[in-house]
């Protein structure tokens, strides 16, 4: 009989032939830049697809959110009127009245930085020498109520960055700027090493001549990003040291813009939309709890309301409230 004993048959593990990868081609500077080029591409699909799955979760939100968010804007906004016609009765004390002004205010604020309202003209009326700070909510439009949410853990404000941090900061930026919103040297500096009238091989000046082709029409439509990537594509150790500088100049910005890349994509999921982020159960647990408050504000509202319709439940009212309705 036959038989087969792997421990001796069998060559050792260590004896066997490993595959060595290959070395990435070109220059270190040429694979730093086609590194960087993949890194930033890989963060904008990631961001892509995050803003694409916080835009259906703001639809959803707004789906179910929405009505009731609508409900307690217009109780809020009635409650203006008896408010106002309250401030011209004799009936109240000047005590009482500071009192009215101030759940006037903290109603429009409210309004405002919640909702996205439009009082500027009731702020206005009613604290016309202190200026109203712009709200961050003030982005959204119509009755859109913002998500509440806490710092996410780990995320606590940093310290300020000193004078001179700040001043290399925005150098950077700026640098970083100037060098991605020009196309104008990329494509020289490009345009040079592919020109087709300075190659003599036939085969690779019809090479150059589509490649040319190719930069010219990124070139016109000021198309930086596959400039970027023509750039990438060159000749393995064809460059000078002019193009290695170029190479590590807009490596560098590169690795600036996945920092901000980074940094957008931090915001989106812990910033005021982190609500939106959520997924799942989790999502429809904040949900429910928003459309309870939301109900609880309206009854609370409607409530307060029905006091207001004579002077003397107004005031028995403003001995009940605090500061804010």
């Amino acid at each position: 009989m036959n038989l087969h004993n792997p421990a001796t048959d069998l060559p050792a593990a260590n004896s066997l032939p490993v595959r060595v990868p290959e070395a990435a081609p070109g220059t270190p500077a040429q694979q730093a830049f086609r590194q960087a080029i993949q890194d930033v591409e890989n963060l904008r699909d990631r961001l892509r697809e995050l803003e694409e799955g916080q835009s259906e979760a703001r639809r959803r939100y707004w789906q179910q959110v929405g009505p009731l968010a609508q409900t307690v804007v217009a109780a809020r906004r009635r409650l203006f009127a008896p408010l106002e016609e309250a401030l011209l009765l004799p009936y109240f004390s000047r005590a009482e009245h500071r009192q009215l002004e101030e759940l006037i205010l903290n109603n429009a604020r409210s309004l405002r930085d919640r909702f996205g309202e439009d009082v500027a003209d009731i702020l206005q009326r009613h604290a016309p020498t202190a200026k109203e700070p712009t709200p961050g909510a003030a982005e959204s439009s119509g009755s859109n109520p913002q998500p509440e949410t806490e710092a996410a853990p780990g995320h606590a404000k940093r310290k300020p960055k000193g004078k001179k941090a700040r001043e290399a900061e925005k150098a950077a930026l700026e640098e970083q700027q100037k060098l991605l919103g020009n196309t104008k040297n990329l494509y020289r500096q490009l345009a040079r090493a592919n020109h087709p009238d300075l190659e003599r091989d036939p085969a690779l000046a019809q090479e150059k001549t589509e490649r040319m082709q190719r930069i010219t029409r990124a070139y016109e439509a000021n198309d930086l990003y596959t400039l970027l990537q023509l750039l990438s594509e060159h000749a393995p150790g064809s460059t000078d040291s002019e193009s290695e500088d170029l190479l590590a100049r807009y490596t560098q910005a590169l690795r600036q813009q996945q920092d901000e890349l980074k940094q957008r994509m931090n915001e989106l999921k812990y910033g005021t939309t982190s609500a939106f982020a959520a997924t799942g159960k989790k999502q429809e647990a904040e949900l429910r709890q928003v459309k309870r408050h939301l109900r609880a504000e309206a009854d609370y509202l409607q409530h307060i309301e029905q006091l207001m319709q004579a002077p003397e439940d107004l005031r028995d009212l403003l001995r009940q409230l605090s500061t804010e309705i």
